[in-house]
C-alpha cells in the first residue's frame, strides 16, 4: 500500500506479485539465451526468477516477503559478492529487463517507468559495488531492503 491515502503503491500500480512473476519469468527466459548474460546465470536455481520477483515486490512497496523468507538486504547483497559483474553485463541486464517490461505489458506511463527505471539503474550499480573487488560489509549491517515509491528514493549514503 502507498504512504499516501488513495494512491496505489508502485507495486500495486504495476499489477502486484502476478505482474512481477510474469516479468521475471519472461526476462530470465531471455537472459538464459543471451550470450552476455547466460554464463552469469548458468548455475541459477529454477526458483531464481521468482526470488527476484519477491525482491522487486518488496522494493516497490509490496509485502516484505523477501526479508521474511530469504534474509533481506544482507542475503541479496551477499549473492553478488565475488561475481565480478561487468559494465557490459549490467547494461545488458537493464536492456533485457526493460524489454521484458514492455513484452509483459507493465504500465508504460512516464511516471511509473521513471520510478521503475530509476530503481533498476540504482540496483544494478549496487550489484556492481557488491560484486567488485572491495565490497562494503554485507553480514549484520542492519541494512533494510530499499523501498522505492512515487517521488522518493532512499537517501544517498556517502562513502565513509
Amino acid at each position: 500500500m502507498s504512504d499516501a491515502p488513495g494512491i496505489p503503491s508502485v507495486y500495486e500500480w504495476m499489477g502486484g506479485q502476478e505482474a512481477l512473476d510474469r516479468l521475471t519469468e519472461v526476462f530470465y527466459g531471455h537472459v538464459h539465451k543471451d550470450p552476455v548474460l547466460a554464463p552469469v546465470f548458468a548455475g541459477a536455481p529454477t526458483e531464481h526468477a521468482h526470488h527476484v520477483a519477491i525482491w522487486l515486490a518488496e522494493v516497490f512497496g509490496g509485502p516484505a516477503d523477501y526479508t521474511a523468507a530469504h534474509g533481506g538486504h544482507d542475503h541479496m547483497a551477499g549473492r553478488h559478492l565475488g561475481r565480478g559483474i561487468t559494465e557490459e553485463q549490467r547494461r545488458r541486464w537493464i536492456s533485457l529487463l526493460m524489454d521484458a517490461a514492455d513484452e509483459v505489458g507493465l504500465p508504460d506511463d512516464p511516471e511509473f517507468r521513471a520510478v521503475f527505471a530509476y530503481y533498476i539503474e540504482w540496483g544494478t550499480r549496487m550489484a556492481l559495488v557488491y560484486s567488485g573487488p572491495n565490497p562494503p560489509p554485507v553480514e549484520g549491517t542492519g541494512a533494510t531492503v530499499p523501498r522505492w515509491g512515487w517521488n522518493q528514493t532512499p537517501p544517498w549514503q556517502p562513502k565513509g
